[in-house]
């Protein structure tokens, strides 16, 4: 954004969970435009190491620390800072996505509007949705239907941070950006058993496997909508350009829904490794099948996305390589 002078309008943005998945793709893309001065929070992990990306340490459950990281950020705030996990401990542990989340994005959001932060973006999910055959509009939701019961902890938590965007949207001091995304995969995913979700958790198992076999927990049936995380940075650096409304909630996916056994083949076949699948019905999974109609976003934000599955996924196991090769 071009100042009065003809010059860049520097503008200082915090991306609050700079250490994780989303949150450091987001910073690194963000740390190399030279109209934008990045502040990336950490807590438990170490911050990134980057020359253009400037550290805070910060617990965001904590009203003194939240306030002081989003002082003097006058102008936008991304929160991608959550605790995530893949459907391991949805099943088994859901309470660890609720308590955290819901007070560190009631804190920022607080933050964000006394402090007069001009845009505050939130990073939902699409767990909220039900299971449907064809691609999922944003009204595809509403109170009254019947969400997964797998994922009743974490939707109602996403649905509830969403409407306090929309509350203090109204409020009129702060725009507000919800994006409800679909399965995002790439560079720096987590790739151990224990948190990854589906593409991270299956390039582990292929690129990790040493007896020419993996297994998949569960039958494989259940289909993802699975975006590639450039594609994501793409509208997020959109929405920061564009957006003129005090409240935007829009779809970013790929639209289309790829069954895990499909997903398992392409990247057996990227990876030129002949293995042999198991799928194993005794591991938690979650049967659902989903894919999001993302039209509103290319009507507001000229947003579509650009990389293929195939493509995606080589880039990733590329990037996976060259990452782990050393270990």
């Amino acid at each position: 954004m071009l100042g009065s002078g003809g010059g860049y309008r520097v503008r200082k943005i915090l991306v609050c969970g700079a250490t994780g998945f989303i949150g450091r793709n987001i910073a690194e893309a963000l740390a190399a435009q030279p109209e934008f001065e990045v502040y990336a929070s950490h807590f438990r992990r170490p911050a990134p190491d980057h020359p253009c990306i400037r550290p805070v340490s910060a617990d965001l459950t904590d009203q003194t620390a939240v306030d002081r990281v989003t002082r003097g950020m006058d102008v936008i705030k991304i929160q991608a800072a959550a605790t995530t996990s893949g459907a391991k401990d949805i099943v088994e542990r859901p309470y660890i996505h609720i308590t955290d989340n819901a007070v560190m994005n009631s804190l920022l959001l607080r933050a964000a509007f006394e402090h007069a932060v001009e845009q505050f973006v939130f990073l939902s999910c699409s767990v909220m949705y039900p299971s449907a055959p064809a691609p999922v509009a944003e009204s595809a939701f509403d109170a009254g239907a019947d969400m997964h019961p797998r994922y009743f902890g974490v939707g109602w938590t996403k649905v509830y941070i969403e409407k306090m965007c929309e509350f203090y949207a109204r409020l009129g001091r702060t725009r507000h950006t919800v994006i409800r995304h679909s399965n995002v995969y790439g560079p720096h995913d987590k790739f151990d058993l224990e948190r990854s979700h589906v593409v991270g958790a299956t390039i582990a198992k292929v690129m990790q496997s040493q007896n020419g076999a993996i297994s998949v927990w569960g039958a494989g049936t259940e289909s993802r909508d699975l975006l590639y995380v450039d594609d994501l940075v793409d509208f997020v650096e959109l929405a920061i350009d564009r957006q003129t409304a005090p409240f935007e909630l829009v779809n970013i996916g790929s639209g289309v829904a790829t069954s895990v056994r499909n997903l398992v083949e392409m990247i057996i076949a990227a990876s030129d490794k002949k293995l042999r699948v198991h799928y194993d019905l005794s591991k938690p999974s979650i049967d659902t099948s989903l894919c999001l109609d993302t039209a509103r976003a290319q009507a507001i934000f000229g947003w579509t996305p650009k990389v293929t599955l195939e493509d995606g996924i080589r880039r990733t196991l590329v990037w996976y390589e060259k990452e782990f090769s050393s270990q």
